[in-house]
């Protein structure tokens, strides 16, 4: 589990590197897209195998891993955990982009009608806010689901 959380940290900040040099040189044009590229495609092939790494039952995360029994006589181990993980991890994320796509539709349509009636700036405020509830719901499943 070290080694995947250390790639994931090295990936990150090599991710952020490349975004900082290629401001800081005012890279533009084919170099700019190039690069962009060549980040993104690191990106995803590193984050492809690491969770490969994650999900193989490699030894040396089946080494750090154990098995236990419950009452009604079922293995519990390091892949229901993965499992439980996964799950938690699809609620927050889908709950998220669910969240960005309904506050980007009502926040323009608040700006919108903030611009012609400036009297409605509250009731636009609540509609956004309602958007922005469907995040907290993944994360409060996300929470059930790692607290079972």
């Amino acid at each position: 589990m070290g080694y995947i959380i250390t790639l994931s940290l090295i990936l990150v900040i090599i991710t952020i590197g490349v975004g900082i040099y290629g401001i800081k040189n005012e890279i533009k044009g084919k170099k700019a897209t190039r690069l962009l590229g060549m980040n993104l495609s690191t990106f995803f092939v590193l984050l492809v195998a690491t969770t490969i790494m994650l999900f193989s039952g490699s030894p040396v995360i089946a080494s750090t891993a154990t098995t236990t029994t419950t009452p009604t006589g079922t293995a519990v181990g390091a892949n229901v955990d993965g499992l439980r993980f996964l799950a938690a991890a699809l609620s927050t994320g889908l709950a998220c982009i669910g969240a960005g796509i309904a506050v980007a539709i009502s926040g323009s349509a608040a700006i919108g009608a903030i611009s012609e009636n400036e009297k409605l700036l509250g009731k636009t405020i609540i509609f956004v806010g309602l958007a922005e509830g469907i995040a907290i719901y993944g994360m409060i499943i996300s929470i059930m689901i790692l607290n079972q």
